[in-house]
């Protein structure tokens, strides 16, 4: 038997039905893998896309946002419904209410859950935003056009509160930072931003910790109290890793699996992909956590390649396997913009500016040693689509016609 049809023979069992998983198991498929697959998912729902979550599904534009894969006709046998509680590797099992799951090759896409507010579990009229099911209790809300306080002005309250406005709901949108995106971007890169929500009829308060929510109201620490019919929370996610804890695989700090620059996991035949897991960049000089679409999308290849490749885990003699080192990116749609970004700007020694930040469009360039390392744009795709190649080429620039935005960037080469 070759080692292809070996490799071939052996079953794989992904943990998680989100973006990651499911292209996970397409990735296998489509690279030529024929052997059992197995997609677990917790939520009962067909697996489903969640960018339209913030959008089309929370404004009744679309029912859901399933994926449009024929997973019978791939072979791929969908369990869902079926939440992971455990993982023994010397077993090679998986732990679920419904009975052990066996695995020769492991996939953990388990993916990120949002932060919640302490104090506020059970409160009627709070709700998260990250699930087909948070979306449907929150459409019919928004249709009665409620007063609505948002908490956390990074990308997702952006979001939420752009849908809410065009819902016609009044918002007050609350931060405790001093400023919006403080965790995502500098403050002169996010202080124009900060004026789409006036332009939108958003109130936005900043610097303002919430001390309680009660239902009806939001109790600010200061004193303050704001009249809320609905409060949404979106002050971030962590990976949803906890149920790992005491299972031999590796999580940093932050909550993530530390996958290898293969997507290899701390255990033999257990790989990891999407916002779970964090590897290391070669390209960045540091571990990165992307908690983005586009990682979620790319990373699944990677996995693919090097289970069919057998690359073998951190610690065994073998196949070193595909690195996974992509240019992060991600886009998000906010009060009338159409705003994307691709790179990682820490350690970037130079910002440029390319258009004025009060039009319509605009971009910011962060470079280091001389080469772009990051490009942020508001309007302006070209300028990413090309910025993207520009940070994988890693070639000098001119900083005068990077600055320029009649200039492509294709064209700015020093």
């Amino acid at each position: 038997m070759s080692e292809q049809t070996e490799h071939n023979q052996r079953g794989v069992v992904i943990v998680g039905a989100g973006m990651a998983g499911v292209q996970t198991a397409v990735a296998l498929r489509e690279q030529g893998f024929d052997g059992p697959l197995t997609l677990l998912g917790a939520e009962p729902h067909q697996p489903y896309d969640r960018p339209p979550l913030s959008k089309a599904v929370l404004l009744g534009k679309a029912e859901d946002s399933a994926f449009d894969v024929d997973f019978e006709g791939l072979g791929i046998e969908l369990r869902l419904g079926t939440e992971v509680t455990g993982l023994r590797a010397a077993d090679h099992e998986l732990d679920t209410e419904a009975g052990p799951v066996p695995y020769e090759v492991l996939v953990l896409a388990t993916g990120a859950e949002p932060l919640t507010l302490p104090g506020t579990e059970g409160v009627p009229g709070v709700h998260l935003l990250r699930t087909l099911d948070d979306a449907a209790r929150l459409r019919p809300v928004l249709a009665g056009a409620p007063r609505a306080v948002v908490v956390g002005a990074g990308w997702i309250g952006a979001e939420f509160a752009t849908a809410a406005r065009e819902a016609g709901c009044a918002v007050t949108v609350v931060e405790a930072a001093d400023r919006v995106l403080a965790g995502a971007l500098p403050a002169e890169v996010a202080e124009p931003m900060a004026r789409w929500y006036e332009e939108a009829g958003a109130e936005l308060i900043t610097g303002a910790k919430v001390a309680g929510i009660e239902e009806g109201r939001v109790l600010l620490a200061d004193g303050r109290t704001l009249p809320a019919g609905a409060v949404v929370v979106g002050i971030g996610a962590r990976p949803a890793t906890a149920w790992l804890a005491g299972t031999g695989v590796e999580r940093g700090p932050d909550g993530s699996v530390t996958a290898d620059a293969h997507l290899h996991t701390s255990l033999p035949g257990v790989y990891a992909v999407g916002d779970c897991a964090s590897f290391p960049s070669a390209r960045y000089g540091k571990r990165l956590l992307v908690h983005h679409w586009d990682n979620a999308l790319q990373g699944p290849r990677t996995v693919a390649a090097n289970i069919l490749a057998g690359a073998r885990a951190v610690g065994e003699a073998g196949e070193a396997g595909e690195v996974y080192d992509p240019v992060p990116y991600f886009w998000s749609e906010q009060f009338g913009r159409f705003v994307q970004y691709a790179g990682h700007h820490g350690g970037a020694d130079t910002l440029l500016w390319r258009g004025d930040p009060a039009g319509a469009t605009w971009s910011v360039c962060w470079l280091r040693a001389g080469a772009l390392v990051a490009v942020l744009a508001v309007g302006r795709p070209r300028d990413v689509a090309q910025g993207r190649k520009l940070i994988e080429a890693a070639v000098p620039l001119d900083p005068t016609k990077v600055a320029d935005p009649a200039t492509p960037l294709k064209s700015a080469t020093a």
